[in-house]
């Protein structure tokens, strides 16, 4: 007698049919497989073979491009990327220009954007003040996404003699301050001394030192460095140099000073203040003191 198979219900015939019982089993399984086989017919050049459902032999014919793949006319030039604007929401993203690189941006469609680096081998400017008239500057609320910082100063000028500036970090004026410096006089070393750059008696490892005139070659001019400002589990290294021409003795001066904060605490903090002396951070028109993050 007739049975169906497992897998799709056609009912074929068996060896112990008669023959009429067989003949019309056989034409309803050839007319179970023509109804199950019909969703594979026709179909255009180029067209895809895609499921319409979880159901069995549930099939449609689509382009090679269809609504569930990433479309070919996304993209259109050399060079476009692919992103999403939402989940399952491919989109385009033109290419950049010569130099840029990508960077994740929240506010772009994409989450995506091109931009182009900061200018000083991965320097980006935190902020910057003019030293006019200042006996101390504070730069303060530092972001920690930064590797470094670094403070740079140029055309600036005591505007009295004999008075000495110095750094702090997070305010701090204790003794956790530890460095050694060497201080050139001309061309000949003349000392080697170990000193905290918060001690008012420090004279010999300044911030700019004692240079007083407004002449441009007069002028200071210094970079200072810490390292692993944000870590809040290591102490804080850092250098700088500082160079000026002594309109007293009519010599260049320069102080190398190497040295670490101890603390563990994330630098937020960064100011520069007055030592000793009753002068005030000065500069020449168009000259700042500027704090970048070094990535």
């Amino acid at each position: 007698m007739a049975t169906t198979t497992p897998n799709f219900g056609w009912v074929v015939p068996t060896s112990t049919d008669l023959v009429k019982n067989g003949a019309t089993a056989i034409e309803t399984l050839g007319d179970s497989i023509d109804a199950s086989m019909a969703e594979l017919k026709g179909g255009t050049t180029g067209q895809v073979l895609s499921k319409t459902s979880n159901t069995d032999m549930d099939f449609t014919w689509v382009a090679q491009d269809d609504s569930n793949a990433i479309q070919n006319t996304i993209v259109d030039a050399k060079g476009d990327l692919i992103g999403a604007t939402a989940a399952d929401t491919p989109a385009r993203l033109a290419v950049g220009t010569n130099g840029q690189v990508l960077t994740a941006d929240s506010t772009a469609g994409t989450g995506l954007a091109w931009t182009t680096p900061s200018s000083g081998g991965g320097l980006t400017l935190i902020t910057e003040t003019v030293a006019s008239a200042n006996s101390s500057i504070d730069f303060s609320s530092i972001s920690g996404s930064y590797t470094n910082l670094q403070l740079q100063w140029t055309g600036v000028y005591h505007s009295a003699t004999g008075s000495n500036f110095g750094f702090r970090l997070n305010s701090d004026s204790g003794s956790n301050y530890n460095e050694t410096y060497t201080y050139l006089e001309g061309t000949a070393p003349v000392g080697v001394a170990i000193y905290g750059l918060n001690q008012t008696s420090m004279g010999q490892v300044p911030f700019g030192n004692s240079a007083s005139s407004t002449t441009a070659n007069q002028t200071v001019m210094g970079v200072l460095n810490v390292y692993n400002y944000a870590s809040t589990s290591k102490v804080k290294k850092y250098d700088m140099t500082t160079f000026y021409y002594s309109n007293n003795n009519s010599r260049y001066n320069s102080f190398t000073v190497s040295g670490y904060w101890n603390s563990t605490s994330a630098v937020t903090d960064l100011g520069i203040f007055r030592a000793a002396g009753t002068a005030t951070l000065s500069n020449l028109s168009n000259t700042s003191i500027r704090l970048y993050g070094v990535k």
